[in-house]
C-alpha cells in the first residue's frame, strides 16, 4: 500500500482501491508530491519522461479538489485517450465521485482539447465552477493542428475563471522557464523512468545486409527468445503493411504450435469485423489476417476501428508479437512494449522528405518498457550504413529536443477561429481587445519576451490580426457595428462548430450557387474541404476506374487524387456498395469509408444550417435525405425503414425490401425471421414500426 505519509487519508484510500498495483510512488512522483503541489494552489508544470506515471500526478490534485466540494477537468488531446481515461477513472465512482465527459454533469470530467475550448467560448457559468484543470500531453501545445486550440483555451479560461488552477502534465520540455512564465506556474522536472530505457542506433551493415527490414527481423527474433513484444514505427500506411508481411514470413518457422493457435484466433477476430458489417473481408483485411496468423500485425487509419481495438487489446494480452505502425500511434492509446523500433527517421511533407523532430523520436522511444512487466526497455533506430548511424546517434540519441513554440500564427485557420471565438463570446469587441487577448497567449508571451522581437511584438500581432480581420469581414463572418465587432449569423455558426473557416467558406460558396442538390457534385465539393476525412489510394495501381466513375456522374477532374478517390467511394457507399466492393473496384482503403461518410453526413447538416441562415429554404428536405443516405449508406427508398427500425442496418433492410417489397404490413414476424440476421426481437421491432 502507498506509504506517503503526507497524503490525505481519503485520497490514499481511493488511490489504493483504484490502483492496487501501485505499492509506493516512484522517485519522480515523490519529487513532485514533495514539492508541495498538493498543499498550495499555484499552477504547476510536471515535466517527467514518458511512462513515469504522470496520470496519477494529475489525479491527486483532482481528487483533492473534488473531496473539497469542487470540480476538476482532465483535458486530453485525442478521443482514444479520453475513452481510456474515462474507463480508468470510473473506479473512483465507488467512492461517490461522478466521472463523465462534461463538467455540467460530473465531478471529474475527461474532455478533449476541442471540447474544453468550446467550454471556454460558450459555457462560462460551467467553466467558473471548474476549480482544477489537468492537461495531459501538455507538450502538444507546440503542435501545429491542436496546439493553438489548447493555447487559446487556456488563455480564455484564465481570463474567465482567474481562480482556475492548472496542472500541466508533460514529457520533457526544453524552454521550461518560458512556459513557467506564461502559465505563471512552477515547474517540477525529474529524469527518473521506472523502466530504464536503452537507446541505440543499429545499421544494416553490422548485420551484413542492405535491407533495414532484415535488422528488424533479428530484433523480433531476439524478442521472441526473450518472450517479449516489439512495436515498429514506419512513415506510411503502405510501409506498415509491407514490413508486417515481410517479418511474418521470415519468422514463420520459429513459431511453435501453441503460438499458432493463439495467433489464428486473433486473425479470425480481425476477419470477423467486416463480416459483421455486411462486407466480405477486403484485401487489406486478408493481408492483416495473414500476417496476424504469424503473430505480426499492422496498425493504421485505413483499418476498421474495431480491428484497431482488437489489435490493441490482443497486444496488451500478449497475443501479438509485433505491431508495425505509423507515427500517430506514439500518441493515443497506451501501447507499451519492451522493444521499440524506429525504422524511418524521415517523413513525407509538402517540401519532400524531412527528418522527424528529436521530440518525436523521444516520444516513440518512450513507448519502450512497460512499467508493470519489464525491467528494461529497448529503443532501436535503424540506419543503412555505419556513417549514417553515427550521424543519427549525434542528432537523435545525443541531440537536444526542439523548443516548444506557439504555432498560433503559423496556422492561419487557428487565428481566424480564435478571432471569431473572441467576438462571438463578446470577450473582444475591438482590434485593441483582440491585440490584448493574443498578447496573453503563448504566442504573445514568446514574442514579448524575445529580445530580438519584443520591440515589434505588438505591431506584429496587430498586423496579423488586421489581415485576418480583413478576410473575415470580406467573407461576411464578422461585421463592424457602432457597438464594436460582432459575428454575423454565419460567423456564429462557425464559432459553434469545430469546422475550419476554410470548410465553412467553401460550403457557403457552394450552397449559394446551387438551385437544386446534385448528390454526386455535393459530395465532390465536400471532399475538397479540410474537414472531411479522406479515403486514400492503397498503391500505384491505375486510377482510371475513379476517373471513369466521375465521368459517369458528370464530374470532370484534371488530376485524380485522394479527393477524387473519396468522392467515388462515398458515391458507391450511398449506392449500397460494401467496403469489399469499393476497395476492389478503386484500390482504396475502404475501411475508412464509414468514418468519412459519417463526417460527410454531418457536413451536409452544417450546409443545411448555412442555407437557412442565408434565407434559402428551398432544399431543406433534400439536405436531410442526402445526410441520411451518407450516414446509413443507403439509397433513398430505404430511409424510412432504416431510420425507423434501430439496428436493422442497410443489408437486412435491402433484403427485406427485395423479398417482401416496400409494403411490409401483411408480413408476419415468423416470415420476417426467415431473413438472415433477423431474430425475434428485431422482427418485433419491424412489426411495431410498420403498425405505426
Amino acid at each position: 500500500m502507498i506509504k506517503m505519509e503526507n497524503l490525505d487519508t481519503d485520497i490514499k484510500k481511493i488511490i489504493n482501491s483504484a490502483y492496487p498495483y501501485i505499492k509506493d510512488f516512484n522517485p519522480a512522483q515523490k519529487a513532485v508530491i514533495e514539492s508541495g503541489y498538493l498543499e498550495n494552489n499555484s499552477n504547476y508544470i510536471i515535466s517527467i519522461p514518458t511512462a513515469s506515471g504522470k496520470t496519477i500526478l494529475g489525479v491527486l490534485p483532482a481528487l483533492k479538489t473534488i473531496l473539497n466540494g469542487g470540480k476538476a477537468v482532465y483535458a486530453a488531446p485525442l478521443l482514444s485517450i479520453q475513452n481510456e481515461k474515462v474507463k480508468e477513472f470510473k473506479a473512483f465512482e465507488k467512492h461517490g465521485i461522478n466521472v463523465g465527459k462534461h463538467p455540467s454533469s460530473a465531478d471529474l470530467s475527461v474532455m478533449v482539447f476541442e471540447s474544453f475550448d468550446a467550454l471556454t467560448r460558450f459555457s462560462w457559468n460551467v467553466l467558473r465552477e471548474v476549480d482544477t484543470l489537468i492537461i495531459d500531453e501538455f507538450h502538444m501545445i507546440g503542435e501545429y493542428s491542436r496546439g493553438p486550440t489548447l493555447e487559446s483555451a487556456i488563455t480564455r479560461a484564465k481570463i474567465i475563471n482567474p481562480n482556475i488552477r492548472i496542472i500541466a502534465l508533460s514529457a520533457t520540455l526544453r524552454n521550461i522557464e518560458e512556459i513557467e512564465g506564461w502559465l505563471d506556474g512552477t515547474c517540477v522536472e525529474h529524469d527518473y523512468r521506472p523502466v530504464p530505457l536503452h537507446k541505440e542506433v543499429l545499421d544494416a551493415e553490422m548485420f551484413n545486409t542492405k535491407n533495414k527490414n532484415d535488422v528488424i527481423v533479428k530484433i523480433v527474433e531476439k524478442a521472441m527468445k526473450d518472450n517479449s513484444q516489439a512495436l515498429a514505427f514506419v512513415s506510411t500506411r503502405r510501409f506498415t503493411e509491407s514490413l508486417a508481411t515481410y517479418v511474418a514470413k521470415k519468422i514463420n518457422k520459429k513459431i511453435n504450435k501453441e503460438q499458432r493457435l493463439k495467433f489464428k484466433e486473433v486473425a479470425e477476430k480481425l476477419l470477423d469485423v467486416p463480416k459483421k458489417k455486411g462486407s466480405l473481408p477486403t484485401s487489406t483485411c486478408l493481408k492483416l489476417a495473414e500476417a496476424a496468423e504469424l503473430g505480426v500485425v499492422f496498425h493504421h487509419a485505413g483499418l476498421f476501428n474495431e480491428q484497431k481495438e482488437i489489435i490493441e487489446d490482443e497486444f496488451r494480452n500478449g497475443n501479438i508479437l509485433m505491431i508495425t505502425a505509423t507515427p500517430s500511434l506514439m500518441y493515443g492509446v497506451n501501447l507499451p512494449s519492451k522493444t521499440v523500433v524506429i525504422r524511418d527517421h524521415t517523413r513525407w511533407t509538402s517540401n519532400g522528405p524531412q527528418p522527424i523532430p528529436v521530440f518525436d523520436y523521444e516520444q516513440m522511444s518512450g513507448r519502450a518498457g512497460r512499467p508493470q512487466y519489464d525491467d528494461v526497455g529497448y529503443s532501436y533506430l535503424i540506419a543503412k550504413t555505419m556513417d549514417e548511424a553515427q550521424n543519427l546517434e549525434e542528432y537523435y540519441v545525443e541531440g537536444e529536443i526542439e523548443k516548444t513554440n506557439s504555432k498560433l500564427v503559423d496556422n492561419k485557420d487557428a487565428i481566424y477561429k480564435q478571432i471569431i471565438a473572441q467576438i462571438a463570446s463578446s470577450l473582444s469587441k475591438t482590434l485593441d481587445d483582440l491585440v490584448d487577448f493574443f498578447g496573453k497567449t503563448l504566442y504573445g508571451y514568446q514574442m514579448n519576451n524575445n529580445p530580438s522581437m519584443s520591440t515589434f511584438a505588438e505591431y506584429t500581432i496587430q498586423y496579423e490580426l488586421e489581415n485576418a480581420l480583413e478576410f473575415l469581414l470580406q467573407n461576411e463572418i464578422i461585421r463592424a457595428t457602432p457597438e464594436g465587432l460582432k459575428t454575423t449569423d454565419f460567423g456564429y455558426l462557425i464559432a459553434k462548430s469545430n469546422y475550419t473557416v476554410e470548410t465553412a467558406v467553401k460550403i457557403k460558396e457552394y450552397v449559394s450557387n446551387i438551385n437544386e442538390i446534385n448528390s454526386e457534385e455535393f459530395i465532390y465539393a465536400l471532399s475538397q474541404t479540410p474537414d472531411l476525412p479522406l479515403i486514400p489510394f492503397k498503391g500505384r495501381k491505375s486510377k482510371d476506374p475513379v476517373k471513369d466513375k466521375l465521368s459517369e456522374c458528370g464530374l470532370f477532374a484534371m488530376d485524380i487524387g485522394i479527393s477524387e478517390a473519396t468522392t467515388v467511394s462515398l458515391i458507391e457507399w450511398i449506392d449500397e456498395k460494401s467496403e469489399y466492393e469499393i476497395e476492389n473496384k478503386y484500390n482504396v482503403y475502404s475501411a475508412s469509408t464509414r468514418r468519412s461518410a459519417y463526417e460527410a453526413s454531418r457536413l451536409i447538416k452544417f450546409a443545411k444550417e448555412v442555407s437557412q441562415i442565408s434565407g434559402d429554404y428551398s432544399n431543406l428536405k433534400e439536405y436531410d435525405i442526402l445526410s441520411a443516405r451518407l450516414y446509413y449508406g443507403i439509397k433513398q427508398d430505404l430511409i424510412p425503414l432504416v431510420v425507423g427500425v434501430k439496428r436493422l442496418g442497410r443489408k437486412r433492410a435491402r433484403n427485406l425490401v427485395k423479398i417482401f417489397g416496400n409494403d411490409l404490413s401483411n408480413v408476419s414476424e415468423n416470415e420476417l425471421q426467415k431473413i438472415e440476421g433477423i431474430g425475434p426481437k428485431l422482427a418485433e421491432k419491424i412489426r411495431l414500426f410498420v403498425k405505426n
